[in-house]
């Protein structure tokens, strides 16, 4: 985190709603007004076992949910930071009030639909 952190740009995410033990829901989750919006995210370069080959890989960050970074905050996530400096206070979910949800078909998870 002290060197390699990144921004996911995205327009919205998925979220499933539990229903019952057998069946979830799924959401379409955006800002309100319909622009970009950025995870906190991580990235690392590591040698993949198999071939040697060298990989980039990245994951988003989470708390409660996805860390959205408010987009006067993005800089500062990717600035270089002293250890003790680390922009960890940017790591939250995005205020409710700016999001908007609509459920979408059971689908959108069924890797075999594709």
């Amino acid at each position: 985190m002290k060197r390699r952190r990144c921004l996911a740009p995205v327009d919205f995410f998925f979220e499933w709603q539990k229903l019952d033990a057998k069946t979830q829901q799924p959401f379409a989750i955006a800002l309100k007004n319909g622009d970009l919006f950025a995870f906190a995210g991580l990235w690392e370069t590591w040698p993949d076992k198999a071939n040697g080959q060298m990989l980039d890989s990245y994951t988003i960050v989470t708390t409660d949910m996805q860390a959205i970074l408010d987009p006067k905050d993005c800089e500062r996530w990717l600035a270089p930071a002293e250890p003790f400096q680390l922009p960890v206070d940017l790591l939250r979910p995005s205020p409710a009030n700016r999001m908007t949800a609509g459920m979408v078909a059971n689908d959108v998870g069924n890797v075999s639909s594709f």
